[in-house]
């Protein structure tokens, strides 16, 4: 695994894009930094973190996604790494915030953004961002956040996460032609308050009651809907109030 570490960058996926652009990069590179000034999450959500506190990475994924259809195996992939490793470090009550939000109890303590880009050639070439929050304990103004310091009441290694992380990816990735089933399986379960009634807002921010049944194979989630119908919702298309 080739790193690249940063102190202070405006954002590690457009780093990493960047430079995947113009260079021939090998798969599997990451780049962190100790600082990001324009952190994205999903949909251009910004996503905010302590200077030198927390894990801030992407890492370049190719010859795993083939065409548009399938880009949310890697989601799978990524969430279910990061849990186990997580996991590893006996932090309690991990879940899947669908899509790709990592919880622990009702705490957000990470998320994940995956950009696609379409080479020349037809290749699509990944870069997975995570940021996961370690070792920052104030979150004041950010009720639903938490790290895994907090959490478990320890100081962690941030900068051996990463290796750990991809080491997961890497293996989950050579095991998915045999395990792909057990995979979204897996996905399935972890998913944050799947089979609870719970109540969601939908975009034009009408309120609704609504059951998490799973989610498609094109990464849209699944909710059973009071009528007994189940209807699939795209990302920004509904949001869980919890």
């Amino acid at each position: 695994m080739k790193l690249i570490k940063l102190d202070a960058i405006d954002s590690t996926n457009d780093f990493l894009k960047a430079l995947a652009s113009q260079d021939e990069l090998d798969n599997f590179t990451v780049v962190t930094a100790e600082n990001q000034t324009k952190g994205k999450g999903q949909m251009g959500a910004k996503w905010q973190s302590e200077s030198g506190k927390n894990l801030i990475m992407s890492a370049l994924v190719k010859d795993f996604v083939f065409d548009n259809e399938h880009v949310f195996n890697l989601s799978i992939v990524v969430s279910l790494s990061v849990i186990q490793v997580l996991k590893s470090l006996n932090i309690p009550e991990l879940s899947i915030k669908w899509p790709n939000d990592i919880m622990a109890g009702n705490k957000k303590i990470g998320g994940i953004l995956i950009e696609n880009t379409i080479k020349s050639d037809g290749r699509i070439v990944s870069v997975v961002g995570l940021g996961l929050n370690v070792n920052q304990t104030n979150f004041e103004h950010l009720p639903k956040a938490s790290s895994l310091a907090a959490i478990s009441g320890v100081e962690f290694d941030k900068d051996s996460l990463p290796f750990f992380i991809v080491k997961e990816i890497q293996k989950k990735i050579e095991l998915w032609n045999t395990n792909s089933v057990l995979f979204w399986e897996e996905y399935y379960n972890s998913l944050f308050k799947k089979g609870v009634p719970m109540p969601f807002k939908n975009r034009n921010n009408q309120n609704f009651m609504g059951i998490i049944q799973g989610v498609s194979s094109t990464g849209k989630i699944q909710i059973l809907l009071e009528d007994d119908t189940v209807a699939e919702f795209d990302i920004k298309e509904v949001q869980m109030l919890y």
